[in-house]
């Protein structure tokens, strides 16, 4: 079955407020159906020169339902709450399982 993950690395700058921005990502998760893969945790890199922060990892059924979730109005309100809190870099990755 096709599917798409949105991979994120986030360094939060301000742990507090980025409190603010789980609870409503998490709405905006359960709203459009994704599954959490990953969501924080610790990461050992095993090659390259990566060192990732926070990462999370999110399932969807298709591409399009993932880019609903990131064009959403509950996901719109996180982004805004995170303002200021970290700095992320995301990706939408297409693929099968």
């Amino acid at each position: 079955m096709p599917s798409a993950y949105i991979l994120a690395n986030v360094r939060v700058t301000n742990p507090a407020q980025y409190e603010d921005y789980k609870k409503l990502s998490s709405i905006a998760i359960q709203a459009h159906g994704a599954e959490v893969c990953v969501r924080g945790g610790g990461v050992d890199v095993l090659e390259g020169d990566w060192q990732p922060d926070r990462v999370v990892l999110l399932r969807f059924e298709s591409a399009e339902q993932a880019r609903r979730f990131y064009d959403s109005e509950e996901y719109r309100r996180a982004r805004q709450a995170r303002e200021g809190a970290a700095v992320m870099r995301m990706v939408l990755i297409e693929g099968a399982i």
